[in-house]
């Protein structure tokens, strides 16, 4: 039969014997993960878009085997070169345990009937949460470093990104007033990573004063009202969406042309790594080219 034939044989007989998955997909959060790793694994497999750039990122040559096919989207990912260097999952129970892993890491809103089915196939996974500040990235950093027991270039990663930010940080005279803009008239408040990487750049967010402070749905006629200096807004997929449609709004138009209309490079502000560094400087030098006007 194969060796192919043989696996797929054996793990439908490992599905059978542990019983149904779990039927709540991956609507819920799931917590982080605190249990023993061996000291370095060798074939790991990441299947979430912000684990697959830290894995990236920390782990030896060799070591990691396979990242989600999201890593190589450019439009979403800010290390698409970089996982053009492994095999691409796309986060199903049957193609990860084929792979015969000793280690997957997923994030805590990756799918849960995946993660269910390959513990109790005996596959060892890793859950992490996400970054939703500038300071969870060192915290992000180290917990993929544990993961991976390369725990010394973790703690080096972190003091290049903690180095590199503050050297980000001006001394601000005025902090021009900036919306931050999305599908459905989302907006992100100060207490999000988006919002953290306006405020380390010098703006201020109008969200606070509509009173969404962690973000939520923003009228358009408050937007119109508030009158930013800066619009940002997310950079649209190919493709009809009648949720970015809001964002082709003459009103928007309109605030767009007469102020600073800075278009998010999004996969810099997707995922809570060292990247965001990135987002912090473009957005900074925004904020001086508008000062020099």
């Amino acid at each position: 039969m194969g060796r192919i034939g043989t696996l797929l044989a054996a793990l439908t007989a490992m599905i059978a014997l542990a019983g149904p998955a779990s039927a709540q997909g991956h609507a819920a959060p799931m917590e982080p993960s605190a249990v023993p790793l061996p000291v370095q694994p060798q074939r790991v497999v990441s299947m979430n878009l912000c684990t697959d750039q830290l894995a990236m990122m920390l782990a030896a040559p060799g070591q990691l085997l396979s990242v989600s096919h999201l890593a190589a989207d450019p439009r979403g990912s800010a290390m698409a070169e970089d996982a053009k260097a492994y095999r691409l999952n796309r986060g199903l129970a049957e193609e990860i345990w084929l792979m015969q892993p000793d280690l997957v890491i997923a994030g805590s809103f990756s799918t849960r009937a995946t993660v269910d089915m390959l513990r109790r196939l005996g596959v060892r996974v890793v859950i992490l949460r996400p970054a939703y500040g500038l300071d969870d990235i060192p915290d992000r950093l180290r917990e993929m470093g544990t993961a991976l027991g390369r725990m010394d270039a973790a703690e080096a990663a972190v003091t290049d990104f903690n180095t590199r930010l503050t050297a980000l940080r001006d001394e601000v005279a005025r902090r021009p007033r900036a919306a931050l803009y999305y599908a459905n008239g989302y907006t992100s408040g100060d207490k999000t990573l988006a919002g953290e990487i306006i405020a380390t750049a010098g703006f201020t967010n109008i969200a606070a004063e509509a009173g969404l402070p962690s973000g939520g749905h923003l009228p358009l006629e408050v937007l119109a009202m508030a009158q930013p200096e800066a619009v940002i807004t997310g950079r649209p997929y190919p493709g009809a969406s009648r949720s970015e449609e809001v964002l082709d709004h003459p009103a928007v138009q309109a605030l767009r042309n007469t102020s600073v209309g800075a278009v998010l490079t999004d996969r810099d502000w997707i995922c809570g790594t060292p990247n965001v560094l990135r987002a912090i400087d473009d957005m900074r030098n925004t904020r001086r080219r508008m000062e020099a006007e």
